[in-house]
């Protein structure tokens, strides 16, 4: 797996760089915005690691553009920023996750685990079920014309969910998937975004359903 990272800290941005050579991850590495950008373009990553505070772009601003251009390539933020809107921004702008610093190498590594299992089950960038499509570049959410955008988080849930319609998903499966096995996030996390989803679904006016099924999980309902 080849990994962009991207961080205006160089101490920091060594220890990543040992960090994931170590585990067996080719690496390149930048220090700001402008270069993140420019290697992104090649589409040459099964992944981004990017900063959000860097000289030239900011990490956001990257990630907007790289979207922009139909990139899809998975990417995660670390970031000191903590505040729940920014954060939001970040996912909005179209990453996968957002790891606060500081933080763990194990839980560094399990985000990146989790991020690039998108990377390795990729298929074409317009999953449908029915009338409802998912775009995987623009992590846009589209029924007949009208447009709901998910977060990072939201857009892995329903791309497990439109993978296997009519299929029940789990809980831990969701956690394991979007979060990292090893995370130590809590389950009613999971409900709180495929609540969110079911907003949006709600908002479109379109006719598919998230049901929770007792004992077995998540299942997408394809409506008429």
């Amino acid at each position: 797996m080849r990994l962009l990272i991207a961080e205006d800290d160089p101490k920091l941005l060594k220890s990543l760089k040992h960090i994931f050579e170590k585990n067996q991850y080719i690496v390149d590495a930048v220090c700001n915005g402008t270069d993140a950008l420019a290697y992104a373009e090649t589409k040459e990553y099964d992944g981004l690691v990017l900063d959000v505070m860097m000289p030239g772009m900011d990490g956001i601003e990257v990630l907007k553009e790289v979207r922009n251009q139909g990139i899809s390539t998975p990417a995660l933020f670390l970031t000191a920023k903590t505040e729940v809107y920014q954060r939001v921004e970040g996912l909005d702008a179209g990453a996968d996750d957002y790891l606060p610093k500081p933080f763990s190498t194990a839980e560094l590594l399990a985000r990146v685990r989790a991020m690039l299992r998108r990377k390795d089950n990729y298929t074409p960038d317009l999953l449908r079920a029915g009338e409802l499509a998912l775009n995987r570049s623009t992590y846009e959410l589209c029924y007949k014309g009208k447009v709901q955008t998910l977060s990072g988080r939201e857009f892995q849930i329903m791309e497990m969910l439109m993978q296997r319609p009519n299929f029940a998903v789990s809980a831990d499966e969701f956690l394991s998937h979007v979060w990292g096995w090893d995370s130590k996030v809590d389950l009613s996390v999971v409900w709180v975004h495929i609540s969110n989803i079911r907003k949006k679904l709600a908002a479109m006016g379109a006719p598919a359903e998230i049901r929770f099924i007792k004992g077995a999980g998540y299942i997408l309902e394809e409506g008429e």
